[in-house]
C-alpha cells in the first residue's frame, strides 16, 4: 500500500511544485500580491494559504479548522511536532514564522519559508534572538501576524514541552494578543508520534516517510486568546498558552 501511495502522490507533488508553484509566485509578486479581496485579505496571502492547503492534501492530510484565527496583529503559538506544522498553520492564516536557521537550507521547504515571511533564528545565539524579537515587535506594530513554536524544538510528538517565555516579550511590548493553536494529527491527535521526527531521522527522511503514510485528519485548533490585561508578564502568558494547548490535546 505504501508503494501505491507513492505512485499516486509523487506525481501530484511534482504537479503541485512544477505547475502550481510558478503561478503562485506570480500572484504573490507586485502588483498582484497587494490586491485586496472582498474579505480584506491580500491576494498574495490567499494564494499562499491555497498552495499550502494543497500540499497538505498531497501528503494525505485532510485539514479541519476548529475555532477562528484572530485578525490583525496577533502572536500565534503552537505545539511543535514536525516541519509540516508550518504548512498546516499557513493553510489557515498567513503569519511570519520564527524558525531555526537550518530550515532555510532545506530543499523546497526552506525556499518557500523564506518567501512566506519567515524570520530565521540561529539557535543558542542571544544576538540572533535579540534580532528576532526586534523583527517580531516591528511586524506586530505594523498590524501583521507572527507565529512561533515556544517549545523551541520538535520532540517525539507524545507530549507538549515547556514553553520558553522570552519569545513572548514581543507580544507584551506590542500589546498584542497571543492566540494558542493546538495541532492534532490523526483522530484526536492519535498520530502525533507518527508525524514527528523519528530518532536521528533527517528532514528528507521524514518528508519521504510522511508522503507514504495513510490518509488521516489534521486538526488546526484555534483556542481562546490571551489578550492584553488577561495576564501580567511574559511567563504567565506562556503558562496560560501552554495550558490551553495541553488541554486541547487531551483525548
Amino acid at each position: 500500500m505504501r508503494l501505491l501511495r507513492y505512485a499516486v502522490r509523487i506525481p501530484f507533488l511534482l504537479w503541485h511544485v512544477l505547475v502550481h508553484l510558478p503561478a503562485i509566485l506570480i500572484l504573490m509578486s507586485r502588483p498582484f500580491g497587494d490586491l485586496r479581496l472582498r474579505s480584506g485579505e491580500r491576494l498574495g496571502h490567499r494564494v499562499v494559504r491555497w498552495w499550502q492547503g494543497g500540499l497538505m492534501r498531497v501528503f494525505g492530510l485532510r485539514v479541519r479548522r476548529i475555532g477562528t484565527p484572530m485578525p490583525g496583529a496577533v502572536m500565534f503559538v503552537a505545539n511543535h511536532v514536525s516541519w509540516i506544522d508550518i504548512v498546516a498553520l499557513h493553510s489557515q492564516r498567513m503569519m511570519g514564522f520564527v524558525a531555526k536557521r537550518e530550515i532555510a537550507g532545506w530543499p523546497l521547504v526552506g525556499w518557500l519559508a523564506a518567501r512566506g515571511e519567515t524570520i530565521f533564528h540561529h539557535r543558542g545565539s542571544q544576538e540572533s534572538l535579540g534580532g528576532v524579537l526586534h523583527e517580531m515587535l516591528a511586524r506586530l506594530r505594523e498590524g501583521r501576524a507572527v507565529g512561533v513554536f515556544p517549545e523551541g524544538r520538535t520532540r517525539d510528538g507524545r507530549a507538549v514541552g515547556p514553553f520558553h517565555a522570552r519569545i513572548f516579550l514581543a507580544a507584551v511590548e506590542a500589546g498584542a494578543p497571543v492566540q494558542p493553536v493546538a495541532l492534532r494529527y490523526g483522530a484526536g491527535g492519535s498520530a502525533q508520534h507518527v508525524v514527528a521526527f523519528a530518532p536521528k531521522e533527517s528532514f528528507f527522511g521524514n518528508f519521504l516517510r510522511l508522503l507514504g503514510e495513510p490518509s488521516r485528519p489534521a486538526e488546526v485548533v484555534f483556542l481562546e486568546a490571551v489578550v492584553p490585561g488577561d495576564a501580567e508578564g511574559r511567563r504567565r502568558i506562556a503558562e496560560i498558552a501552554r495550558e490551553r494547548i495541553v488541554e486541547a490535546m487531551r483525548p
